[in-house]
């Protein structure tokens, strides 16, 4: 059971748009909002957003030796 809508900065569907009304954006519904996504899906669809896919880890970090 979730506490909240999905955290669309953890998503891999989720980038940051250069337009300053509209700078969230999700690449599965395809819409920009002022709005994080999962809260305009939520207001829209009355449901919490069911496309919240967690980002890959990222690589390990390799040493400079």
């Amino acid at each position: 059971m979730s506490a909240g809508p999905p955290d669309c900065f953890r998503c891999r569907f989720f980038y940051v748009s250069h337009d300053p009304a509209r700078p969230h954006g999700c690449r599965v519904f395809g819409f920009k909002s002022a709005l994080l996504p999962a809260i305009e899906v939520r207001r829209t669809s009355g449901h919490e957003c069911a496309a919240f896919e967690a980002k890959p880890p990222p690589p390990p970090a390799r040493s400079r030796s």
